[in-house]
């Protein structure tokens, strides 16, 4: 989106983002951005000002992990923060493959269609929708309306999404921190630009640099046939696939929105067989 280096951008964010209250500073008079100031981050950090100020300019983007630790401890980051941040100083954006083709394994497929009672998503790194089975398709039936189906495009260019999603804010960062998670910060299939350009609320949330990797968590979703369901999903990572993720979601047993998943098994039913939908994709590339 812009000429800064994502590990620069990333520390910037998360710079603006840590009060000096937070890194034990004292603060007088009226400060002049918010957070803490580069010097400020420097010192506690034990590096130079310049040097602080080259890593955020994209100028040095080659750190020792003892400094990248010093400024995790010194911006509050939390594991996965800090394991993001480890990564950026690692990425080479020269060796990005561009055309590679995304499968899921055909074994791994079949899997899923034999999960009757549990909806079930493959994802990629830019959370685009690789595979469904019959019951994770008419889930998020809304969500393949879409001629390329991507969760985060969902989230912030459908009209159905803040219906979809009662806790649509959440869901929101949520979303974004995945997607940060996973590309490490490079916007190879240029949705980012695409997002930016069409969502203000997709740049408001997209610059707070918020690092969170899909585990499990509930969330509460509201089908336009079945209507209001809390699932918990769980997000499995696929051994050997490039970034690939399978998502599983559940309702608690008994639960009315256990019947309602039931009854959405009956439109499922009546869904064609799409095992090989939205498969062999190449990365990097509008689609």
């Amino acid at each position: 989106m812009d000429g800064i280096s994502p590990l620069g951008a990333f520390l910037r964010a998360r710079r603006e983002l840590t009060s000096p209250e937070q890194a034990g500073v004292t603060s007088s008079g009226r400060r002049r951005t918010p957070g803490l100031r580069r010097e400020e981050v420097a010192q506690l950090s034990g590096v130079s000002t310049d040097y602080y100020t080259r890593l955020e300019q994209g100028r040095e983007q080659h750190p020792s992990g003892q400094v990248l630790d010093a400024l995790a401890r010194t911006l509050r980051l939390d594991p996965e923060e800090t394991a993001h941040l480890h990564r950026l100083a690692r990425i080479d954006r020269g060796r990005v493959d561009r055309t590679v083709r995304e499968t899921v394994r055909p074994s791994l497929l079949r899997l899923m269609q034999g999960w009757l009672h549990t909806p079930a998503l493959i994802v990629n790194r830019r959370m685009d929708v690789l595979g469904a089975n019959p019951l994770g398709r008419a889930l998020f039936a809304r969500v393949f309306e879409q001629d390329e189906p991507n969760l985060v495009r969902f989230v912030f260019l459908s009209p159905h999404a803040r219906s979809f999603y009662p806790d649509w804010e959440q869901i929101a960062q949520s979303s974004l921190g995945a997607l940060r998670a996973a590309s490490g910060g490079l916007d190879e299939a240029g949705l980012v630009d695409e997002f930016s350009a069409r969502s203000r609320e997709f740049r408001r949330l997209w610059a707070r640099h918020d690092v969170r990797g899909k585990s499990h968590e509930a969330k509460r979703l509201r089908h336009h046939e079945v209507g209001e369901l809390t699932l918990a999903y769980d997000s499995l990572t696929v051994d050997g696939a490039g970034g690939q993720q399978l998502i599983v979601y559940q309702a608690e047993p008994g639960s009315a929105s256990a019947q309602a998943l039931a009854l959405l098994g009956t439109v499922a039913a009546d869904l064609p067989d799409v095992r090989a939908s939205h498969i062999g994709r190449s990365e990097g590339t509008r689609r």
